[in-house]
């Protein structure tokens, strides 16, 4: 490989070459630029608008588009981007990383594809990793957009939505990666397409990349809720599912039945249907469940929770049964696997019916709060239709980059050569020694007016090197990484000669230090690493904060034996090694060997780490796969789109299912059990039973053909039963939007507790991930059915005088990420509304009477 680089050179040396005439041409631009006057240089992006607009690309335009913005930084902010800076610009407008050391001045590189890929008027979304950053790069880097006739907006956590969307709709928005994929995810849970925050994501530039698409994109975004009903619900449902009594069919349906043209006869509350583990109420049973409710009409849409509820209790007691289907064990309900016999940890009935089995069993009901939206971060950013980065160290990473993202790595020459000294590590046997040695190492600096930057992993360790520099009266700053401005203010004033800033590796990250003259002549920033962080990509970034733009500067990583790297994976051969050569305390050790296993450490853990990623996105591929359909009917619904086909099509669909859940193609009209396809279907669509008198000599295909004319012309009746059309569409849309988040967020949750329990099924020989695919596909099956059938049977049996609105199904409570949760608490806006007091709607009950029993 060495030799074959040395003919070729390297893969980003090559891609450099491609491009090096493009530069040429935009800093050949430079005079004619100068000589435009402010008003000449805004109307550039007019002229490029038009020039789009008639047909030219971005390609087309590229180099005049990055001279004006360059003219346009010179006059606002006096800085004009290096050749190094437009040629990092251009690797970012084709969708690539940019690999630029620190203080190769990122920020400003982020203006050129900004500029440019906002002229078609799509957004551009500027990423970073804290609010800090996000309102700086948006005030200080936004004037020179505004200077060219672009609108800037920033998104922080603090904002409403009215704010947000107004920042969305701006040519460039500045924004953190958090808070960006918390509004997709808000986004689709909105019921009227004005709640709306984003607009599509179109192209997203993304600073300090390999934090955001590789530290962070081990946790999932997970947004959280309170479910709209209460598992009290559950609860209720189990009493009166016991208070029910279970009908009895008038004898098996024979031959002679049919001869006869008998039906047979429905009595009691419910019936059972065994065989297709189905359970209906009868009419009796209608009136009881509304009596113990005190409601007017089950199949109101707004009662759909406690049909359903009251159908799972039933299946619960009637279908299910202890120690067969099920066992409770350390007050859990655990599913038995009917074909092994093997209890299925982690796996819970979907639907709610698991929920039901446990207030049947009387342990506690889960369910409290509940995931209502959940997305990975590798997910989110490959829904852009182009996305980039920037960052001081990626190269390590290239293969997950590349993998996952489809992003390869540049790297990009620095303006200045790196004049830092990166000095072999500094190992000693304990850490007491290695803390010594710091703090010596400190000291020695600090007399000669040196800055020093000392990097440490965990908040721990800062603060107990903190306490030894006390004790020696040495003056010093402490940073955890909380990112605030303060923290900013400090890191930048790292580079002041004589100042000591501990800082753990992530404080600060994205400000420049910058050195004053007696620093320069001390000897530049000293970096001091007091632990090698397990990615090697880290530690680079800690180096990389000295030496920014040919300054000088030293960096030096101190290790002890005891050090959870070496503890954890450096080889016990080594450890025994050093015992045996008796080293003195305090004295340091050198050796090569010692390097290597440091380096062997890094990379062991940073394909681990790799591996718990590809895996975590493998896993939320089912998801992801199953998300995008249901976010894809969601925002038809929201778009307003006539639904009326959809409709129609899951009411033939649900008779076709039905049917063939009851009739095989083999068997005679004759032998076919109408009653159990009445049971099934009736309680779904309201049609008039079917007898065997009017089913005589039919083929299956031919009954169907007639059930779905039945249906359908049942369903064209309710529609004249609506003054206006609109207002059936309107309906359709409410009751297909409330069902879908109702079975979706409930989806969910089945599928989290599916995948906390797969693992086990290693030890059974069997593949996990192929398990959960299975499974989850399965589920995601189950639900579209349940979808279409609760769709169906609600429009079937909607009453044109009931008043049905959208609301969302459940209540969000927070988020997984600490800022982002529900923001600003909200005041109630007049006097509070006491039960007995008249209601406010205007109706002259009592509150508790009216709206208040909702």
């Amino acid at each position: 490989m060495g030799f074959i680089q040395k003919i070729f050179g390297t893969h980003s040396e090559r891609e450099l070459k491609l491009i090096s005439s493009t530069v040429d041409k935009i800093e050949a631009l430079r005079p004619a630029m100068m000589e435009l006057s402010d008003e000449e240089l805004r109307d550039k992006t007019k002229e490029y608008k038009k020039r789009l607009s008639e047909g030219e690309t971005l390609d087309d335009i590229l180099p005049e588009a990055y001279a004006t913005i360059r003219e346009a930084a010179r006059r606002v902010l006096s800085m004009e981007h290096y050749r190094v800076q437009l040629i990092g610009g251009m690797i970012l407008h084709q969708g690539r990383i940019a690999e630029m050391k620190t203080g190769e001045g990122k920020t400003l590189v982020s203006t050129l594809p900004a500029y440019l890929n906002a002229l078609e008027g799509k957004g551009v979304h500027i990423v970073t990793v804290n609010d800090y950053l996000a309102h700086r790069d948006a005030e200080w880097m936004g004037k020179v957009h505004e200077f060219l006739g672009l609108t800037v907006g920033v998104v922080l956590n603090s904002m409403d939505n009215d704010e947000r969307r107004e920042a969305y709709n701006c040519d460039i928005t500045y924004i953190t990666n958090n808070e960006l994929g918390f509004d997709y995810l808000r986004d689709n849970m909105v019921i009227y397409k004005e709640q709306l925050v984003q607009r599509d994501l179109h192209f997203a530039i993304i600073d300090e990349v390999d934090s955001v698409l590789i530290d962070e994109a081990r946790t999932p975004l997970i947004i959280s809720g309170q479910s709209g009903k209460s598992t009290k619900l559950y609860e209720a449902c189990d009493i009166l599912a016991r208070q029910l009594e279970k009908g009895e069919a008038s004898g098996e349906f024979t031959k002679m039945n049919a001869i006869m043209g008998e039906d047979i006869e429905e009595t009691g509350d419910f019936i059972v249907n065994e065989k297709d583990k189905v359970v209906n109420l009868t009419e009796e049973g209608v009136h009881k469940v509304e009596k113990f409710f005190h409601i007017e009409n089950l199949a109101d849409a707004e009662n759909l929770e406690i049909q359903h509820n009251i159908i799972l209790a039933l299946r619960a007691h009637n279908l299910m049964f202890k120690d067969q289907d099920y066992v409770v064990k350390d007050d859990q309900v655990l599913i038995v696997d009917e074909f092994t016999g093997r209890i299925m940890p982690g796996r819970r009935y979907s639907d709610g019916l698991h929920q039901a089995i446990e207030a049947k069993e009387h342990v506690k009901v889960k369910r409290e709060s509940k995931t209502l939206a959940t997305i990975t971060f590798q997910n989110f950013f490959n829904k852009y239709t182009k996305k980039c980065g920037m960052t001081g160290t990626a190269l390590t990473e290239e293969k997950e980059f590349r993998d996952i993202y489809g992003m390869d790595v540049i790297e990009i020459p620095t303006n200045m050569p790196v004049i830092r000294d990166d000095r072999q590590d500094a190992v000693y046997k304990t850490k007491k020694e290695k803390f010594h040695a710091v703090v010596e190492e400190i000291i020695g600096a600090h007399e000669k007016g040196q800055p020093v930057l000392v990097g440490t992993i965990t908040i721990d360790t800062s603060e107990e090197l903190s306490g030894y520099l006390k004790k020696r009266g040495i003056q010093h700053k402490v940073l955890n990484a909380k990112f605030h401005e303060l923290e900013a203010e400090i890191v930048a004033q790292a580079g002041i000669h004589g100042s000591v800033t501990i800082a753990t590796n992530m404080a600060g990250r994205g400000t420049d230090i910058k050195l004053d003259e007696e620093a320069k002549a001390a000897g530049g920033l000293k970096i001091i690493g007091t632990e090698r962080h397990e990615s090697r990509r880290i530690d680079n970034q800690l180096r990389g904060r000295s030496g920014r733009q040919g300054d000088s500067g030293e960096s030096r990583f101190y290790i002890s034996l005891e050090d959870d790297l070496m503890r954890l994976f450096g080889s016990e051969r080594l450890m025994t090694m050093f015992n045996t050569l008796g080293v003195p305390e305090n004295e340091e050790i050198e050796h090569k060997m010692l390097s290597k296993a440091i380096e062997r450490a890094q990379t062991k853990i940073e394909n681990n780490n790799y591996g718990i990623r590809k895996n975590l996105l493998e896993y939320d591929q089912v998801m992801n796969e199953q998300r995008e359909i249901i976010y894809g009917e969601r925002r038809r619904v929201l778009d307003g789109e006539n639904m009326r086909d959809s409709i129609y099509k899951m009411i033939t669909d649900t008779v076709e299912n039905t049917v063939d859940v009851c009739i095989s193609d083999e068997q005679s009209s004759e032998e076919w059990n109408l009653n159990e396809l009445n049971g099934l279907l009736l309680s779904i669509v309201p049609m008039e039973k079917i007898h065997h008198a009017d089913v005589e000599g039919m083929k299956r295909d031919q009954l169907k053909h007639l059930l779905k004319e039945k249906a359908v012309k049942l369903y064209e009746e309710k529609e004249t039963e609506f003054p206006e059309i609109e207002a059936i569409r309107e309906l359709e849309r409410v009751i297909l939007l409330k069902v879908i988040d109702r079975k979706w967020m409930d989806h969910i949750d089945d599928m989290d507790q599916l995948r906390q329990g797969i693992g086990l099924q290693a030890y059974g020989q069997r593949d996990p991930l192929v398990e959960y695919k299975l499974n989850g596909y399965e589920m995601f099956d189950t639900m579209t059915a349940n979808i279409q059938e609760d769709t169906v049977r609600l429009l079937m049996h909607v009453k044109i005088e009931e008043k049905v609105e959208r609301e969302q199904v459940a209540k969000v409570t927070g988020t997984n990420k600490d800022d982002s949760g529900p923001r600003t608490p909200q005041k109630r806006e007049g006097a509070k509304v006491y039960p007995n007091d008249p209601c406010p709607c205007g109706s002259g009950k009592k509150y508790k009477q009216c709206c208040g029993r909702k």
